[in-house]
């Protein structure tokens, strides 16, 4: 299975899409707190509809804390910072994919701190910031998943 992980996400529609994306594609999801909201705040609710039951997700206090309890094999930093675009990796099964807060990213210490080729990007028109959380996490794994043949990895 691949994994998903939110570094101290914030806002709560993100989250619950990607509950949902987590739950139809099987992937693991991880929260990395501090959370921007609750995790019974109705609009995350709302996002995810009912596939919260459906999706495994694990909470964390720190990055640190997830690193030491999951022990991830390959790790992909999702930045906009990144120098290889996403869909110029090849994925396996049991990838772990790391994407940061909405309104800052991921530090550029912890970026720094992976291998070459591990910061991935999603190209995108000179000048545009970034896309929604949700989406660029739908991007990614739909990749990886579509490279794995659509098996529960």
């Amino acid at each position: 299975m691949f994994r998903i992980v939110l570094v101290e996400p914030e806002i709560p529609p993100n989250t619950g899409n990607i509950i949902r994306l987590s739950a139809n594609c099987g992937a693991i999801l991880h929260l990395i707190k501090p959370l921007g909201f609750d995790l019974s705040d109705k609009k995350l609710r709302r996002a995810g509809l009912d596939y919260h039951d459906l999706a495994h997700m694990t909470l964390h206090n720190s990055l640190e804390d997830f690193f030491a309890s999951a022990k991830p094999g390959r790790v992909f930093a999702c930045s906009t910072k990144g120098t290889t675009i996403y869909s110029e990796v090849s994925y396996h099964g049991g990838d772990t994919f790391i994407f940061g807060p909405e309104s800052r990213g991921l530090p550029i210490s912890f970026l720094q701190s992976l291998p070459e080729g591990s910061v991935i990007r999603i190209p995108m028109l000179e000048g545009s910031r970034s896309l929604n959380l949700s989406n660029a996490a739908a991007i990614i794994i739909y990749e990886a998943w579509r490279q794995n043949d659509f098996k529960k990895a």
